[in-house]
């Protein structure tokens, strides 16, 4: 007997503060591990820098290819920036 409730994903957030060199390396690394649905950035005053929405469940091979442009956008951003904080949004499928 399977309830709605043990089928929906869970979703978390998790907060890291990357400095702007670091910042291209660490979003392939997010992007390769599967479970993300967003990467948010934001500057050191909080302000909303760019917003990256993934599809989960995504063969990571391909998605680096299709976020290879948004990875240059960022490449040119880290430049200008000291540090960035990184805001990850996560799913989890249950074990059920």
């Amino acid at each position: 007997m399977d309830s709605e409730a043990e089928k929906t994903e869970r979703t978390w957030t998790e907060e890291v503060e990357v400095a702007g060199a670091e910042l291209v390396d660490h979003i392939k690394e997010l992007v390769k591990a599967g479970n993300v649905r967003r990467v948010i950035l934001r500057s050191q005053d909080n302000k909303l820098l760019l917003e990256i929405p993934l599809t989960a469940g995504a063969v990571a091979g391909g998605v680096v290819v299709l976020v290879a442009p948004v990875l240059a956008a960022l490449g040119a951003l880290a430049a200008l920036l000291a540090k960035v904080k990184v805001e990850v949004v996560r799913t989890d499928k249950p074990d059920h």
